[in-house]
């Protein structure tokens, strides 16, 4: 298992929560998590681990900080 720290922006929070530190099976993707909190893929705007950008197949690794934000309206 390895233990990864999940951050939620603006809408996502919304149910969820903010902050979470949550445990998962070695080989879990950022698609993985995203599932696993309910988030269609659709709705994710911007995805940073570890303050880089990274798309829905990075695979995590123990520790990690994984943010997810959602796509941004207006214009």
């Amino acid at each position: 298992m390895i233990k990864v720290t999940v951050k939620l922006f603006a809408s996502f929070r919304l149910g969820r929560f903010d902050m979470e530190i949550r445990e998962y099976p070695s080989a879990t993707t950022v698609a993985d998590i995203v599932r696993d909190l309910n988030i269609t893929e659709a709705d994710v705007g911007i995805l940073l681990l570890n303050s880089v950008h990274v798309n829905l197949q990075r695979q995590l690794v123990d520790n990690d900080v994984l943010a997810i934000f959602p796509l941004v309206g207006g214009g």
